[in-house]
């Protein structure tokens, strides 16, 4: 792997990261009390996906603003390496008018047709409407791939075995991946899936399946780079499921007493990691970390100053944008 594509996955690593730090921050800032969701200048729920930035940035590294991305109510990530519109995702977080949704949907329902981003609240719901875009793709002729999103508690969803048949049995072009940060919410894995690795459920569907482990972006882009280009030739979908790492709570005020492994998680950091790998094999420097730090805090000011002078919507359009 040359160095520019590696330094491209640890740029996107550190701006993922420095934006749920930055939200992490304003969504506390003035919740009274301390936990009351829907207070505050970032209302409802928060899922930050601090830990799992290695999946978003192997995975979107191999797509195309024409290609789609279906992502679950933990979005930002891939969101940010898919290149979504970080102003008007903020502003959206926010609930500003500026928003994607102009302020209606909030995190969890981030719509960007710009770049074929969408997401949603509801466990493996991303998956069919992946199906729905690959099927276009396919019909309209274009080599555009959907990569579909999921973690791996939404694995048993009827919605993703569903998924994973019809698109082998009309050899769509999609990429599934499964984010398996071991805990689906409070639930371990051993308590929830019959067997070890997601991966393996590719083999009941006749597709190519396999497990990356330690969260390894240089693994996770060497895979995804094989699963899309098999994608783009016709050759139908690919399972992935990587072992990543939740970071932070399942949502914002998550005390976590259900988690035994808690001591042992800020040294499975993987940007750290990474930042060492690249630095040992000189790909970067501290001069080059500092700036690449510098910029990614520069672009999420700018995205959260934004949001702040976005409108708050009024009231009486509140009707606006409903399809009945």
């Amino acid at each position: 792997m040359d160095e520019k594509t590696r330094r491209g996955l640890y740029q996107v690593m550190v701006l993922s990261r420095t934006y749920e730090e930055a939200i992490l921050r304003e969504y506390h800032a003035d919740k009274k009390p301390a936990f009351d969701i829907g207070a505050g200048l970032v209302p409802g729920e928060m899922h930050l996906s601090a830990g799992q930035e290695p999946v978003a940035a192997g995975v979107c590294a191999h797509l195309r603003s024409d290609d789609a991305v279906t992502a679950t109510h933990r979005p930002h990530h891939l969101a940010i390496a898919h290149g979504v519109d970080l102003d008007k995702m903020t502003a959206e977080i926010f609930g500003r008018e500026g928003g994607l949704g102009h302020g209606r949907g909030g995190h969890m329902h981030l719509f960007d047709p710009a770049v074929h981003f969408s997401c949603s609240g509801i466990v493996a719901e991303g998956l069919p409407p992946a199906l729905g875009q690959a099927f276009a793709f396919q019909r309209q002729g274009s080599d555009a791939v959907a990569a579909a999103v999921t973690g791996e508690g939404a694995a048993n969803q009827g919605a993703f075995h569903e998924s994973l048949n019809l698109a082998a049995l009309w050899k769509l072009p999609v990429v599934f991946v499964v984010e398996d940060n071991d805990w689906a919410i409070s639930v371990p894995r051993n308590a929830s899936t019959a067997i070890p690795s997601n991966a393996d459920r590719a083999a009941a569907y006749g597709i190519p399946g396999q497990r990356i482990e330690d969260n390894d972006v240089e693994a996770i882009y060497t895979a995804a780079g094989d699963a899309v280009a098999r994608a783009r030739a016709g050759e139908g979908p690919t399972l992935l499921e990587v072992h990543t790492l939740r970071l932070w709570g399942h949502f914002e005020g998550d005390p976590q007493i259900y988690r035994p492994d808690l001591a042992e998680v800020p040294g499975r950091d993987p940007i750290p990691a990474y930042e060492a790998r690249l630095t040992e094999a000189g790909v970067l420097d501290a001069a080059a970390i500092e700036a690449i730090r510098a910029e990614a805090s520069a672009r999420v000011e700018r995205a959260i100053e934004f949001a702040k002078s976005s409108p708050i919507p009024a009231p009486e359009t509140a009707r606006e944008y409903v399809f009945a």
